[in-house]
């Protein structure tokens, strides 16, 4: 059954005569709303995907963090979200394929986001392992991302990209019992925020937010609640540790290093920007375990069981601290 304020608002934006809802794709973090797909009748569009935002009455959290400044953080995330898609969507070519953006509106305290549905349009498969060329479209994918937004200033995004940034987190950091680790976080912030060489990280660019055609080879990606400045060895690391074991991090480093910078140069060498490549190169690959040390940072304070913490990240994250402390 769809919500009364949604339908009405579809057929409005869209002058369909009927709406339908053929799934519930998935459920909002927290409680926050749903997305659903939709059928529709007496418009040219028969299919799309509704991103319903509704912030409960009464806040939860599966790992128990309910906070005054995580409502926060998420209310945020759904206007940065909207801003991207009103605002900067539009430079998003093939090269790097999001979701067509078609309406937003309200009604009441409920935001309302209609999208083109990826599955018509040639995405529709959602994987939960990948293979080495599978992985290559995503790091391509994150590779156009960053080129068409290198250099940009955030103007109505996150002035920090990514849902784990120090000045976002100040809970999971206290909760921190890795003391060498939680000293060295100001520092690693720093040294992600001061690099020369920025651009626009998706944010949360992990494998449930890219979509791949039947064959595997394309890719188009979604959800960018937490899209905004940033080094884009974020989203490298944070997509890889998202898909791929310790012993296949450890082993495949190099190579998707190498992968990634490759499709980086080439997005960069068809824009014919004046950007010195090799030299954003030598600063963002010294920058990739120190991004990686970041996230493991996040996740010791906010989920210290989590199976994404390994032999790998602990060694990359020792090897950062001792860098940081040597004269």
């Amino acid at each position: 059954m769809i919500d009364a304020a949604l339908e009405s608002f579809i057929r409005e934006v869209t002058g369909a005569t009927r709406v339908e809802v053929d799934e519930v794709v998935q459920e909002l973090w927290s409680g926050y709303g749903s997305i659903l797909r939709l059928d529709l009748e007496g418009t040219h569009r028969t299919r799309l995907i509704a991103k319903h935002i509704a912030a409960p009455t009464e806040r939860s959290h599966p790992r128990g963090w309910v906070t005054d400044l995580s409502h926060e953080r998420k209310v945020k995330s759904y206007e940065v979200e909207l801003h991207f898609y009103r605002h900067y969507r539009s430079r998003c070519d093939e090269h790097c394929r999001t979701p067509e953006f078609l309406a937003s509106g309200s009604r009441g305290n409920d935001v309302f986001l209609l999208l083109e549905d990826l599955d018509d349009a040639g995405f529709p498969a959602r994987l939960t392992s990948l293979k080495p060329p599978q992985i290559d479209a995503c790091l391509r994918w994150l590779a156009e991302f960053h080129a068409t937004f290198l250099g940009e200033k955030p103007d109505g995004l996150w002035e920090t990209g990514t849902y784990w940034h120090l000045e976002t987190r100040p809970d999971e950091w206290k909760a921190l019992t890795d003391e060498a680790l939680r000293e060295a976080a100001p520092a690693i912030d720093r040294r992600l925020a001061d690099a020369a060489h920025q651009t626009f990280v998706h944010g949360d660019a992990k494998l449930a937010n890219f979509c791949f055609s039947n064959d595997g080879n394309s890719v188009a990606a979604l959800d960018f609640q937490y899209v905004g400045r940033g080094c884009g060895m974020k989203d490298v690391a944070y997509f890889i540790g998202s898909c791929l074991d310790e012993n296949s991090c450890e082993q495949q480093e190099a190579r998707l290093l190498d992968r990634y910078f490759s499709s980086l140069r080439n997005a960069l060498t068809r824009r014919q920007t004046s950007i010195d490549v090799d030299e954003l190169e030598t600063e963002w690959r010294a920058l990739f375990p120190i991004a990686w040390t970041d996230f493991h940072r996040f996740l010791k304070g906010w989920c210290p069981g989590h199976w994404k913490i390994n032999s790998y990240s602990e060694r990359l994250a020792r090897e950062v601290i001792d860098e940081l402390q040597s004269p």
